[in-house]
């Protein structure tokens, strides 16, 4: 996140969100309001990371979906204020989505009556540093393990010769905001505990464990210096100067970005077999993109409960 006013449009958003939910349970316009301007601040809040992906994070693929979610949010918006109410679905999957993810995002460190409580995100960096460096060591490279630049126990320290490479497990390293997706997405719809539960089962230790595989490869590959291809292009592509990041922007920003989006479609399909009442959500997203209505539970063979 590029900084405290961008963590506190994110809260102010999630917050409306919420609101708009359990408004609407008393007074369905009242409701439809607060949510409706809920996804004008949403385009605001991803319209502010445009530059910080694209630029600092130097992301094509985070880049161009959050200018894509801009106008994407402002049309949710514009139909949910028109009356298709199954956005609610998808509204709702917002709120428990940003509430999972933002006290990782925004908590800090707290010291009170002489008890100190580590941020959540150092403890959850920390935890996926251990389990990478662990497996980083099972395939027979042996990096120290040191203090990064946010002051948590989550770098990787090689050296190609003299020169130092550091590699840090930051918090977008993960998983969490895979999981959140799906965690937000599965609270939302409405359906039984137990097939919620299977759901979530099926999809948080397929992205956690996937996710633990995807670090250990940008760590080796990275540290190693193994992807060193194209070098002057990817440099020229990524707007970088620095050689040494070829094998980093090949491993991390092109290979594990795009086999991601792949991923993340196969685990839908694993989710919705469990959940079809998610197909709610995906025919929504549909309809936004082609104008036409689909009935994919229908298609599928699925049952689901009505929304």
């Amino acid at each position: 996140m590029p900084g405290v006013l961008s963590d506190v449009l994110a809260w102010v958003v999630i917050v409306a969100f919420a609101a708009g939910t359990l408004l609407r349970g008393r007074n369905d316009r009242v409701g439809r309001i607060v949510t409706v301007a809920a996804w004008g601040g949403f385009a605001l809040f991803w319209l502010q990371l445009v530059p910080h992906f694209a630029f600092v994070h130097k992301s094509y693929v985070e880049g161009i979906l959050s200018i894509a979610a801009v106008p994407a949010s402002l049309y949710t918006g514009l139909l949910l204020w028109r009356g298709r109410s199954s956005l609610f679905v998808l509204s709702r999957a917002v709120a428990a989505m940003g509430l999972i993810y933002l006290p990782f995002e925004t908590i800090p460190a707290i010291m009170a009556f002489g008890i100190s409580l580590p941020a959540p995100r150092g403890v959850l960096m920390e935890i996926v540093a251990a389990q990478t460096g662990m497996l980083v060591s099972a395939f027979g490279y042996e990096p120290a393990m040191i203090v990064g630049n946010q002051g948590y126990l989550n770098t990787f320290q090689f050296f190609d010769g003299n020169h130092e490479l550091t590699v840090s497990v930051v918090l977008a390293c993960t998983g969490l905001g895979s999981i959140s997706i799906f965690a937000g997405l599965i609270a939302a719809v409405e359906a039984p505990l137990r097939r919620k539960l299977k759901a979530m089962a099926v999809a948080v230790p397929i992205i956690y464990g996937l996710n633990i595989l995807r670090t250990t490869f940008i760590t080796i590959a990275f540290g190693k210096q193994y992807m060193q291809w194209f070098v002057q292009e990817i440099l020229f592509l990524f707007g970088s100067s620095d050689p040494y990041m070829v094998s980093f922007f090949i491993s991390d920003r092109i290979i594990s970005q795009l086999l991601a989006v792949v991923v993340l479609v196969g685990i839908t399909y694993l989710v919705v077999r469990e959940l079809p009442e998610l197909l709610t959500v995906i025919e929504d997203v549909l309809y936004m993109i082609t104008g036409d209505e689909y009935n994919l539970a229908r298609e599928l063979g699925f049952q689901r409960e009505s929304v």
